[in-house]
């Protein structure tokens, strides 16, 4: 048993400046983070765009920045939460550059790139590597702190709360409070108990729900997961945000890889693979209009004409800019015999974000006592129906900020929980054939790419709903009678989070920015069901 003042689960932009910070102005405190694989594999590091921050002050402002955020929103923001990242921002991005954060200048100015739905040049970007640049910078940061502890291949099973203390614990039972966590040593398959006065859940998104997405393989909602099971309000869940241009490839790859939306805001054009524009049907802004339209647009051709994929046209960029801007994507292109500067891209929406999780307050506090989370498993209210692009570093940072403030004020009046037992892992037995786990995962990915993606419809979910209570009671007999692995754990909370987007999809009887349904194809802004 180990006691712990703060637990970070997770290792992204959120969760490793969070303990960064936490270690740095409280160097009494014991920090820390669980990750589980190892500590350069997360979200973080895969986003190729940037962070949007208003920096021009000349051009820009934060009334544009707030703007754009509660227009790509559809009204479902918290204008407050807007706000308080908007301006709160930039602030947080210096400090990132002060860790040795690189992004890119053109001599002495930051190089600020545009995508969809900003009004304005405001993203600051690292080539098409910023969330590895990011993830770089904060891994070496956090090396220079004694206090500050790293637990690699430790993938965090359960929520302590009071009812591993014997009490029965309901959705109804007021001030629920949380101890720490289970943890499984995946190295060595002990099921180890950290103790802790705070915890913080930075787990990243869910996209691995889907069959096709640009989220890693480690992406499978465990912290949701968690703090659903530990009864801590959830909200927006059935916005899945699917980014609309991953790379088309017939091998089906794990992630799909992801063509940045920063290539469009440099120039490039959707058209079909005949070569003809098509988004100016579906918005003014044609391709540089918000995700939710675009890939709803790109869904549509696709379905109408019977293809597979849309195109992505640059050729008629400057090719020693694209390459210098795009040296990732350029040479992925390459690699599948795709010259960008001589053919057409192809391009498919794949499930990239989640713009709702664990609902927190401005200071990032879920409903459950000395339970915080932070980025994009949480639900701060910043996003609301859509994501505004490169938005989601920015939220990471800044109420990483706030969390550390707010933990700052009460960690010492939080004393350890006594009396918490050993995880028991008494009557199970080894699985004797994995294979159930990674068909049942399967199975799920086909539910949900089929039933509830881009288009949803009544039928679809309850077929949905069929589905994956079968998956859930099979896989309860599996948790119950085998021993743990990730990959049991993984398919657990896969399933929780595709019960979660299916059932708060059902409950919302309108179409609102990335929950488009053909049913209720309008939106209706008085009906607002959200909160489960």
């Amino acid at each position: 048993m180990k006691k712990i003042d703060v637990l970070v689960i997770g290792s992204g932009v959120a969760g490793l400046t969070l303990a960064i910070k936490m270690a740095e102005r409280h160097p009494d405190k014991k920090v820390c983070v669980l990750t589980k694989t190892h500590k350069e594999e997360s979200n973080t590091r895969y986003a190729q765009g940037g962070v949007a921050a208003v920096w021009n002050f000349e051009t820009d402002s934060f009334e544009k920045h707030i703007a754009d955020t509660l227009d790509a929103g559809d009204d479902l923001c918290d204008k407050n939460a807007v706000e308080i990242v908007i301006t709160e921002g930039p602030k947080r991005v210096k400090e990132l550059i002060e860790w040795g954060t690189r992004f890119d200048k053109n001599i002495q100015q930051y190089d600020l790139g545009r995508e969809g739905g900003h009004s304005e040049n405001r993203v600051l970007h690292y080539k098409d590597l910023t969330g590895w640049e990011i993830q770089r910078a904060l891994n070496e940061k956090a090396q220079s702190y004694p206090n500050l502890e790293y637990y690699d291949h430790y993938f965090a099973i359960d929520l302590i709360t009071q009812h591993h203390l014997g009490r029965q614990v309901t959705r109804l039972t007021p001030d629920v409070k949380c101890f720490g966590a289970y943890v499984l040593n995946s190295r060595n398959k002990e099921i180890e108990t950290f103790l802790s006065k705070v915890t913080v859940i930075a787990t990243g998104g869910a996209g691995q729900v889907y069959k096709t997405t640009t989220n890693p393989s480690i992406a499978t909602g465990d912290g949701m997961a968690m703090a659903y099971r530990a009864m801590a309000r959830m909200e927006n869940m059935e916005f899945v945000q699917f980014h609309p241009t991953s790379l088309f490839n017939p091998a089906i790859e794990n992630p799909a890889f992801l063509v940045s939306e920063a290539v469009r805001g440099f120039g490039a054009i959707l058209k079909t693979p005949e070569g003809d524009e098509f988004m100016e049907k579906y918005d003014p802004r044609k391709s540089l209009a918000p995700r939710d339209i675009v890939a709803r647009a790109i869904d549509n051709e696709m379905k109408m004409r019977g293809q597979d994929f849309m195109s992505l046209d640059c050729r008629h960029l400057e090719k020693d800019a694209f390459i210098a801007h795009f040296p990732t994507i350029y040479e992925k292109c390459i690699s599948l015999g795709i010259d960008p500067m001589k053919d057409l891209i192809p391009v498919v929406p794949a499930a990239h974000y989640i713009c709702g999780g664990v609902k927190t307050n401005e200071m990032g506090r879920t409903s459950v006592k000395n339970l915080y989370a932070c980025g994009e498993c949480s639900c701060t209210g910043l996003h609301g129906a859509n994501r505004l692009a490169s938005n989601s570093l920015l939220e990471g940072l800044v109420f990483a900020e706030r969390i550390v403030q707010d933990i700052s004020q009460c960690i010492d009046s939080v004393k350890f929980q006594n009396g918490i037992s050993d995880w028991d892992a008494t009557g199970t037995t080894d699985p004797k054939e994995l294979v159930l786990i990674t068909q049942s995962i399967k199975e799920l990915k086909e539910i949900m790419s089929s039933y509830v993606g881009i288009v949803r419809t009544n039928i679809r979910a309850k077929r949905a709903f069929a589905r994956l209570h079968l998956l859930y009671q099979e896989t309860e007999r599996l948790y119950t009678s085998t021993t743990i692995s990730p990959q049991l754990c993984e398919l657990r909370n896969l399933i929780t989070v595709a019960y979660l987007i299916t059932k708060s999809a059902a409950m919302r009887k309108e179409s609102r920015g990335l929950h488009f349904t053909t049913d209720f194809p309008h939106k209706y802004p008085f009906l607002e069901m959200t909160l489960m």
